[in-house]
């Protein structure tokens, strides 16, 4: 015999001796395996599955209006779906906070509700949604709740959201307009004020100026001319006068032409001495006097003149302040020519949007945007989806043949009794002979008819804990019916 067998036979033994406690305590632990299963409440899931569908229109519109980003709300559905506001809302229409009396019990509430909420979205345009709850009915009318109050507050805000951002584009139009107005008055009044200047040819300005100054340059040598003629006057009507002039011219000419040793420019140099001397002693007799019109006629021109160079003076200094005006005009009159082109930019891009405004809110109004299609609505759920009473019941079996089996083993080895000859050897007593248990006859039918006893109880109860087993493999309702009117009766 070896081992193995040995010891298989071992706790064969040890069960059939301890077997009443192993069957009490086996079948003690199924029994709370099976009541434990039907004191958990049952748990009912609904579930509805909505699918987000963009319009063919948003395409059509493209860069005509301005649509909403898909992805940007499958990235804020669950926070959306889950939000305080959503939720409180569905909790006051399904009267779910009835007997609310304090925020506390409101928080309650609504960490329960979000513990029991689970969002997925797949393929990215696709989510379900789900709510687990005691009452089936309760489940489902709040998932159908819950989606047709997300998408009703989220139809209903981007139509406020399209509205207000017509209104504020018109407010803004009529501020930009009045800006462009004003802008535009003074640009005009700004072109009448200071339209010659713009217009003004700086170059041929410059030109003028010049000529001008030339031209004054020539009076002035004039003018200079006549005054240092003025007081010689008289004496140029005497004949001697105009002798030495004619030879002063002569002389001129000839050293132009010739150097000073030429005999005709001599012979002229003495004649132009001896007038000088011959005027200088005085008049010659017989000579007129200073001619009255030739001293009148340079005084006029000397007048006409001096006229005429402050005249020059005048128009030279109203150039020239002119020239150096031109380029702070010019640059006023660009910056208000910005200023105005801004405004008219701005308010033609407003002027555009508003219509993309316009657009994207009948497309909102009329939901040719993105669309929420309810593909599942939630329906009334028939079978919980926890507890699992079949695998309660299941581990309870198992673990009621276990734990009995664990406790007559430990109970066992803590006992001190000798159980076997191998007992003795660690006290080194010699072993004479081994005693076989000798049976009873009478004590034997009695063993073996508590025993069959015992085994027809204990299989009656399992049988019955089977029972259980199989209501709840079939998904019948016997249990249930009579759990629910037992607790009607209370």
């Amino acid at each position: 015999m070896n081992n193995n067998e040995f010891d298989y036979r071992k706790y064969l033994d040890l069960l059939l001796r301890r077997k009443l406690l192993f069957i009490i305590v086996a079948l003690l632990i199924m029994s709370g395996g099976v009541i434990f299963s039907y004191s958990l409440p049952k748990i009912y899931e609904a579930k509805s599955t909505v699918f987000i569908e963009k319009n063919v229109i948003s395409e059509l519109v493209k860069g005509i209006a301005v649509t909403p980003s898909m992805e940007q709300t499958i990235k804020v559905l669950t926070y959306a779906l889950t939000s305080r506001t959503i939720l409180v809302k569905v909790i006051n229409e399904l009267d779910m906070n009835v007997k609310k009396h304090t925020d506390a019990e409101l928080e309650s509430i609504l960490a329960r509700v979000n513990k029991n909420i689970s969002v997925k979205v797949r393929d990215n345009n696709l989510f379900m949604i789900t709510y687990k709850d005691t009452d089936p009915k309760i489940a489902r009318d709040f998932i159908n709740t819950l989606v047709r109050t997300y998408i009703e507050q989220n139809v209903s805000s981007k139509r406020e959201e399209s509205y207000g951002a017509i209104q504020f584009l018109s407010d803004q139009i009529g501020t930009v307009k009045e800006k462009l107005d004003k802008a535009d008055e003074e640009l005009n009044q700004f072109k009448a004020q200071q339209g010659g200047v713009v217009n003004i040819d700086e170059a041929k300005l410059f030109q003028e100026i010049n000529f001008a100054e030339q031209k004054l340059q020539d009076i002035q040598l004039r003018r200079r001319h006549l005054e240092g003629l003025k007081p010689v006057t008289r004496r140029e009507s005497d004949p001697s006068q105009i002798q030495l002039q004619i030879l002063q011219k002569r002389e001129n000419e000839l050293k132009t032409q010739f150097n000073d040793n030429y005999p005709e420019l001599i012979r002229i140099r003495g004649e132009i001495d001896s007038l000088k001397q011959q005027i200088s002693k005085g008049p010659v007799s017989g000579g007129g006097s200073a001619d009255p019109q030739e001293v009148a006629k340079i005084g006029a021109e000397l007048d006409a003149l001096k006229l005429a160079e402050n005249s020059l003076r005048r128009y030279i200094a109203t150039n020239q302040a002119l020239l150096r005006k031109i380029p702070m005009v010019k640059a006023e009159l660009e910056k208000k020519d910005v200023d105005k082109r801004k405004q008219k930019e701005l308010y033609d891009q407003l002027l555009s949007r508003q219509g993309q405004s316009e657009v994207s809110k009948q497309m909102e109004v009329q939901d040719k945007t993105t669309t929420f299609r309810i593909v599942d609505p939630a329906v009334l759920p028939v079978k919980p989806v926890s507890p699992n009473r079949v695998r309660i019941i299941l581990m309870g079996i198992l673990a009621g043949i276990a734990c009995s089996f664990g406790l007559i083993v430990g109970l066992d080895q803590l006992s001190n009794s000798i159980k076997s000859v191998d007992g003795l050897k660690p006290f080194g007593l010699p072993v004479l002979a081994v005693i076989p248990r000798i049976p009873d006859a009478t004590s034997e039918m009695k063993r073996q008819k508590k025993d069959r006893f015992i085994y027809l109880g204990a299989s009656c109860y399992f049988v019955v804990i089977l029972c259980f087993l199989g209501v709840e493999i079939l998904d019948l309702q016997y249990v249930d019916k009579v759990i629910t009117r037992i607790n009607s009766l209370f």
